[in-house]
């Protein structure tokens, strides 16, 4: 699989590529361990999307999974889905999917398209949705239950989450390179 360029004219294969990457990045939401914070291959999915599909269309891809989410079909971890997942104490690592999504395209306008720089911006992503999806948790967590500390919140949702992300990143170069090169 080569990676498609923003200046490929077919639109339907863009559409086939795009839609199939929904689907995978759903499939890596379903594979879950249960957790405060479910874990996930999200980050795997979105990361593998963007670095296939470019910025601009790997973007496209997860918001496009983020909209399907929001109207209720179940492509969120344990098969959920609804407005009521994204405001919830987890949504914020959903919607910070598009925000990592975003830099990565960003990050890809400005320095190009390299493993060194993909490595960076799938890193700066993953921090990137650390910080917006920890931040949004406490704030729905203290609206609901009551004020939570920062060392709590980052015991509970970044922490263990650390190795097993940078994995999910290794994962994500390794497919990235080997599907490009096909």
């Amino acid at each position: 699989m080569e990676y498609i360029k923003d200046t490929d004219s077919n639109k339907t294969r863009d559409i086939v590529y795009m839609s199939v990457f929904t689907a995978m990045i759903s499939i890596c939401s379903w594979i879950s361990i249960p957790a405060s914070i479910p874990f996930t291959l999200q980050t795997m999915g979105v990361f593998t999307t963007v670095g296939l599909l470019g910025g601009k269309r790997g973007t496209l891809t997860v918001l496009t999974y983020i909209l399907l989410g929001a109207i209720g079909i179940p492509v969120f971890a344990g098969l959920t889905g609804g407005v009521s997942v994204l405001l919830g104490t987890t949504g914020g690592y959903i919607i910070g999917f598009l925000l990592s999504a975003l830099l990565m395209w960003g990050i890809e306008t400005i320095m190009g398209r390299n493993q060194i720089v993909l490595a960076f911006s799938m890193i700066a992503g993953l921090i990137v949705c650390y910080v917006f999806g920890t931040a949004w948790f406490m704030m729905i967590y203290t609206q609901h239950s009551g004020v939570i500390g920062l060392s709590t919140v980052l015991g509970l949702c970044v922490i263990p989450f650390i190795i097993p992300d940078l994995i999910k990143i290794g994962v994500a170069l390794f497919l990235t390179n080997r599907l490009k090169k096909r």
